[in-house]
């Protein structure tokens, strides 16, 4: 494993940090914007540059007062060396106002991380097509902040992807099947260096449908499990809920336990990848950009319960839309039409 010392970036702050409202010197202007719950207002965007030479940010997390970022500087799904011949994904941490902090390269694609407040560290995922493996960073652990584990119980044919701490239990999902009757999302148990999996539910278990007749049921067919989060107790509806997208096949899962859940299947009219709901009222948007390789903070009037999510058409950028929980629709942020998302994450500034 190729695991680099936290460092501190000694670099001025206006020499690696671009932090302003985006203006037609970097890119276009944002005018006065609907925001989601439909109150014009105009949003405010800082941009943060790569610290150094890492490319293609994903997810981001926060973690105390931290945001972190995985850049995944351009390594394959099933961990194949980028073009430059770069192995591993970086870590970089970020303050709330943006400012470097330290980071961490782990080998591999990462492709899910999340954050374990209870135990103060990140989850990490990486290699989402196969050859997949799970770690641990402890920030403050110092040179000893990486765990890595070898998963016992995977059994879709695939890798594993986003992660989510849920009813305190780790879920994690079981990304790219071989097979049709996969587990769709496991619980990770660590013991040692093993991180065992469980099934919690399949990509062919039976759902509620929650658009159209919401009365019947149906039976799943994912072909794409992809990002997850936990629904916040403000949104409107699937409070509490662990959610599940799958990408490729257009749909939401949510399920209202850890163990033995009762499935409802949201459809939607586009693809897409994370959403992210706003846990209070004013919170900031925080999001990755790999098209211009950035960290942006949004900030605007959004409302408590508020779902965006980061719209990935089959051809074309990435887009901000705002999500409709009742009938799957997606409408774009006009106001963000600038931004390139990828990762998303709601949190307040302090």
């Amino acid at each position: 494993m190729n695991i680099e010392t936290p460092r501190r970036r000694a670099l001025a702050l206006g020499a690696a940090l671009s932090a302003a409202v985006l203006t037609g010197a970097a890119m276009p202007a944002l005018a006065a914007a609907t925001t989601p719950t439909g109150t014009a207002d105009s949003y405010t965007v800082k941009t943060f540059a790569a610290v150094g030479s890492e490319t293609k940010p994903d997810d981001i997390v926060r973690l105390g007062d931290s945001i972190y970022v995985a850049f995944q500087n351009g390594v394959g799904s099933n961990g194949e060396p980028a073009a430059n011949g770069t192995t591993a994904s970086t870590i970089q941490q970020y303050s709330l106002d943006g400012k470097p902090g330290a980071s961490w390269n782990i080998t591999g694609k990462i492709d899910g991380m999340g954050a374990d407040a209870a135990n103060s560290r990140l989850l990490v995922t990486t290699n989402e097509d196969g050859n997949s493996s799970f770690h641990t960073l402890t920030p403050a652990a110092g040179t000893h902040a990486v765990k890595t584990y070898a998963y016992t119980g995977l059994t879709h044919g695939g890798g594993t992807d986003a992660i989510s701490v849920y009813q305190g239990k780790i879920l994690v999902s079981g990304s790219n099947p071989a097979t049709a009757s996969g587990p769709a999302v496991y619980q990770v148990t660590l013991s040692g260096s093993a991180a065992a999996l469980t099934p919690v539910f399949r990509d062919n278990s039976t759902a509620q449908l929650a658009d159209g007749a919401q009365a019947n049921s149906t039976t799943l067919a994912l072909t794409d499990p992809d990002s997850n989060t936990v629904v916040p107790s403000s949104s409107p509806r699937f409070a509490n809920d662990f959610m599940l997208d799958s990408q490729g096949d257009q749909q939401l899962i949510f399920a209202n336990s850890a163990t033995a859940p009762q499935l409802q299947v949201l459809n939607l009219n586009k693809q897409v990848d994370d959403t992210v709901f706003a846990s209070g009222a004013g919170q900031t948007l925080w999001l990755t950009d790999p098209d211009h390789n950035t960290v942006d903070a949004v900030t605007g009037n959004f409302a408590s319960g508020t779902a965006v999510s980061t719209v990935t058409p089959k051809s074309g950028a990435n887009y901000l839309a705002s999500l409709n929980l009742d009938n799957g629709t997606l409408t774009p942020i006009a106001g963000l039409a600038a931004v390139h998302p990828k990762g998303l994450l709601f949190t307040s500034a302090g």
